[in-house]
């Protein structure tokens, strides 16, 4: 068998069928089935103007939602119901664009098997080499698409396809999943669990077989993450083998190998080929890629394009809302009417500048930041923490004016400027995998029905899986060690990366630590008690101490040095409110909970507790270091 280089795609012929008029103005020819380079055809929707010849600039969103259904992406404030496929074709080809939906391999009508990630970016590299070879085509293509359909747009275009003109990278577009996405700190990512049970009942074989959707359905997959890690054979994904092997796969591989390292999971590899083009990088703070979006924002920063990027206080890909778990982040937070007159107006703005060349009127600012807080903290009519927000504009990440500033770990339960004096401070409690401490908010999705993300009061609630003791904090537990600040004198803004250098030491010979950090708002007439909201939260597994690529166990006595990375994030921490930390061990069901026995990753059955201790002495001062910005520097949108 001849061996085809990757990125020199074997061109498909495919015949369009006779188009159905839409409308007066948008013809669709559907099905379309293109021919990659090994053969399989990938099922096509293409949507043209029925008023021009053209050739017509193209715009391309490659999907595993399915092409014929309606994206969340296309939601409006206020509504619940999605624009259509057609509805949003209809705006595009309005503007002058061929609009083109494409089923991912092995998903819904497009041929082949479906290996999530790992096919996308030779598909996507054939796809815009096909539409570019047509008459009907310009030579320009323009890519869109939110979470996998932002992983399908980078994927391609590591394989630097000639055609490829601008990308809209919406809470998405993999730098490195092994770092995030997939996995993180080591750890593995839970959503991935869940969305391979949800999206199993959707694939080809469960379309094709009622009984095997049912099957899937009726699993109890809340139960199930009680009862992990899954084996092959012996999880609720078990009817369709193919998404088991791919998920148990991706558990399991623990050390950041080749494995990782290819196109479609590891795009931080391949900056150097990525075209110079216009790119617009869109996550949020709740959302589960900000460090993939600010590691492709430096990434993609080398050649005369700067991407964009605009971070809202949002969870993943949902700008049009303004409350995320318990918390009002205000009616700034909302895309439509603050950043852009409607996303999918915005959208066309920006292929009208990169396709046409056109000059649309549009705020410029490179980077354009939500910073959440200066609310009053009172209980909203609906219920919510009056957090509150606005829109702040910066012309590099991190911000010229960030200034790190370390808060020391104290064994009172301070955190402070001021160094630990203690020659041998520390603090240990045990950790138990079969009582992990419960995930609650954060930067998650994909989740449901065992998770959600958001942000919350830390306090245990029957809402959340896991949750024993309702009404208690997550503090009261004695293997989450908190640390907070008095009372702040003045309001203090946070802007940018965070990291929390903790000295620790284990009785086990593998173990996690965690970190989170916390806005608490003070004691109030609606909130007896405060409210401990979350901002940002990471961990990392020891045994990749030294190394991402050669694991090691823990000696026993070792102390070490490790580094948890939380999310950045943007916070105005109002005069009364305290900075708090959370450490302990565990944070599930977002992540997959270490057995403490330095088994191989997702298979051991055994569980040890470890007897985990933070040092917090002169010697070993464990610290947050935090990027504090003087709020009267940020600037407003």
């Amino acid at each position: 068998m001849s061996t085809i280089s990757l990125n020199k795609p074997i061109a498909g012929a495919a015949t369009l069928p006779e188009p159905e008029r839409i409308s007066d103005r948008l013809l669709r020819y559907r099905d379309v089935m293109i021919a990659m380079r090994d053969g399989v055809c990938l099922a096509t929707d293409i949507y043209m103007p029925a008023d021009s010849e053209g050739p017509f600039h193209v715009v391309l969103e490659r999907t595993p939602y399915g092409k014929h259904l309606p994206s969340r992406a296309e939601l409006a404030p206020g509504s619940d119901t999605p624009m259509t496929r057609e509805e949003t074709a209809a705006a595009f080809c309005a503007a002058g664009y061929a609009l083109i939906f494409q089923d991912c391999r092995g998903r819904h009508r497009s041929q082949g098997t479906f290996t999530k990630y790992t096919a996308e970016a030779a598909d996507g590299f054939d796809t815009i080499a096909w539409i570019a070879g047509q008459s009907w085509c310009s030579g320009k293509v323009g890519t869109m698409g939110l979470s996998y359909a932002a992983h399908t747009q980078i994927a391609a275009a590591c394989l630097a396809p000639s055609a490829l003109a601008g990308m809209i990278l919406d809470s998405g577009g993999f730098s490195n999943a092994y770092r995030c996405g997939i996995r993180q700190g080591g750890a593995f990512e839970l959503k991935q669990a869940t969305w391979a049970w949800n999206h199993a009942q959707d694939s080809r074989a469960c379309e094709a077989n009622p009984i095997l959707r049912a099957a899937l359905a009726a699993e109890d997959v809340v139960a199930w993450f009680k009862r992990m890690p899954w084996s092959k054979g012996n999880s609720p994904v078990r009817w369709e083998p193919e998404y088991e092997a791919y998920l148990l796969d991706q558990w399991r591989r623990g050390n950041f190998d080749d494995y990782w390292k290819v196109v479609g999971l590891y795009a931080a590899g391949y900056y150097d080929e990525i075209p110079d083009i216009p790119v617009l990088l869109m996550s949020s703070w709740y959302d589960v890629y900000v460090p993939t979006t600010f590691e492709n924002l430096a990434g993609l920063s080398h050649g005369k394009h700067r991407p964009q990027v605009i971070m809202g206080p949002w969870t993943h890909g949902n700008r049009t809302r303004r409350i995320f778990g318990d918390v009002d982040f205000g009616p700034d937070a909302i895309f439509d009417g603050n950043v852009g007159d409607s996303w999918c107006a915005f959208r066309i703005a920006c292929f009208d500048r990169w396709l046409k060349r056109e000059h649309t009127p549009t705020n410029d600012a490179p980077i354009r930041l939500f910073l959440m807080g200066g609310g009053s903290g009172r209980r909203t009519p609906d219920g919510h923490l009056d957090h509150g927000g606005h829109w702040i504009t910066a012309t590099q990440w991190p911000l010229q004016q960030a200034r790190p500033t370390a808060f020391y770990l104290h064994a009172d339960g301070g955190l402070s400027a001021e160094r630990p004096v203690s020659p041998d401070a520390r603090l240990t409690y045990d950790f138990d995998p079969r009582n992990p401490v419960p995930t609650i908010g954060g930067a998650l999705t994909s989740g449901r029905p065992v998770f959600e993300g958001g942000a919350y009061d830390q306090r245990e609630d029957d809402r959340f899986f896991g949750c024993a003791t309702p009404g208690l904090p997550l503090s009261a537990r004695p293997d989450v060690l908190a640390f907070e600040t008095e009372p702040l004198a003045e309001d203090v803004a946070l802007v940018g990366p965070i990291e929390v250098e903790l000295w620790v030491s284990s009785s086990a010979a593998d173990t996690d630590f965690t970190a989170k950090l916390i806005d608490v708002h003070p004691p109030s007439v609606d909130y007896p008690t405060g409210f401990a909201m979350n901002l940002t939260d990471g961990i990392f597994r020891c045994r990749y101490r030294a190394s991402w690529e050669e694991p090691k166990s823990i000696n026993p006595g070792e102390i070490f040095r490790i580094v948890i990375e939380p999310f950045a994030t943007a916070n105005l921490f109002k005069a009364g409110h305290r900075i708090r930390l959370d450490i302990s061990s565990s944070n599930f069901p977002k992540f997959d909970v270490n057995p403490n026995t330095g088994e191989a990753e997702g298979t051991g059955r055994a569980f040890n507790i470890a007897r985990n201790t933070v040092h917090l002495s002169a010697e070993r001062s464990s610290r947050i270091v935090l990027p504090l910005v003087p709020p009267s520097s940020l600037r407003r949108m």
